[in-house]
C-alpha cells in the first residue's frame, strides 16, 4: 500500500499487553502512596471534580487523593491526571533501572524498514508522551525514538473519536488518506478509518478478541508490506 505515515497504538500493537498489565500498572501502584506526597495534584483533583459532577460515584476526595487514584487504576480509566502522574512514577523505575521497556522483536526490523522507505512514523497512545518515550529508549534493542517523529496521548483527544486522528494528520502535514494506523483495537481503528486513515488490526498473543470488523490483519509487522506514496 502506497503510504507517507504510520500511526502505531503501542499496547497490543508494539507492545505486549501482559508488559503493561503485569509490570507497567502494578509498578505504579505500588509507588503512587510516595509520589503523591509531594506532588502537585491540581489536575487529578479537577478530573475528581468532573466525575462528581458525572455522577460516577468516585471515593470522596477526603478520602485522599490515593484512594482517587487506586480508583482510577481500578476502572482502567484513560484519564489524563491518572496518565500523568503513572509516567512520572515509571520514571523513577526507568531511570534506577527497575523498568525497561519492552517491544515485540518485530518491531525494530520494522522501524529502520520504514525510515528507509521514508516513511514518517509516529505513536498514539493513551499512556502519556513521557512514558512513550521511556517505553521506547529504554528496550533491550536499544533506543528506538530515533525512529518515530511524534507522540500523542490524551490530549490530543479519545483514541475513539476520529476529530483526534484528523488532528493528528494535521500534525503530520499530510493527508489522512496517506497515513496507515495500526491498533489492537477496532473502535480506534473506526474512528481512525472515519478520519479517512488506512488502518490494520495487530492481532499478537494476549490481546482481547474484537467484535466482527472489516480491518485487514496481521500478527507482526513482518507481514505489513507498504511503500513509500508518490508526492
Amino acid at each position: 500500500m502506497p503510504i507517507k505515515g504510520i500511526l502505531l497504538d503501542i499496547e497490543g500493537t508494539t507492545t505486549p499487553i501482559s508488559f503493561v498489565y503485569d509490570v507497567l500498572f502494578p509498578f505504579a501502584r505500588r509507588h503512587a502512596a510516595e509520589f503523591v506526597k509531594d506532588a502537585n495534584l491540581s489536575e487529578l483533583q479537577h478530573e475528581h471534580g468532573e466525575d462528581i459532577r458525572q455522577g460516577t460515584n468516585p471515593p470522596p476526595w477526603s478520602a485522599g487523593p490515593l484512594a482517587y487514584i487506586h480508583w482510577l487504576m481500578d476502572q482502567d480509566r484513560k484519564s489524563t491526571a491518572l496518565k500523568n502522574i503513572q509516567g512520572k512514577i515509571w520514571l523513577n523505575g526507568y531511570e534506577n533501572g527497575e523498568l525497561r521497556g519492552e517491544v515485540f522483536p518485530d518491531v525494530p526490523p520494522a522501524l529502520e524498514r520504514w525510515r528507509r522507505n521514508q516513511i514518517d512514523v509516529r505513536i498514539f497512545s493513551s499512556g502519556s508522551v513521557l512514558a512513550q518515550r521511556l517505553l521506547f529508549s529504554t528496550t533491550s534493542a536499544g533506543d528506538l525514538t530515533s525512529y518515530l517523529n511524534g507522540y500523542f496521548d490524551t490530549t490530543t483527544g479519545p483514541k475513539n473519536d476520529a476529530a483526534s486522528y484528523g488532528r493528528i494528520a494535521h500534525s503530520f502535514a499530510i493527508p489522512a488518506a496517506d497515513i496507515l494506523f495500526i491498533s489492537d483495537v477496532t473502535r480506534e481503528l473506526d474512528a481512525a478509518r472515519s478520519a479517512r486513515m488506512q488502518t490494520l488490526l495487530c492481532v499478537r498473543p494476549g490481546n482481547h478478541p474484537q467484535p466482527p470488523h472489516n480491518h485487514a490483519i496481521v500478527s507482526s509487522f513482518d507481514e505489513v508490506g507498504v511503500r513509500r506514496g508518490e508526492e
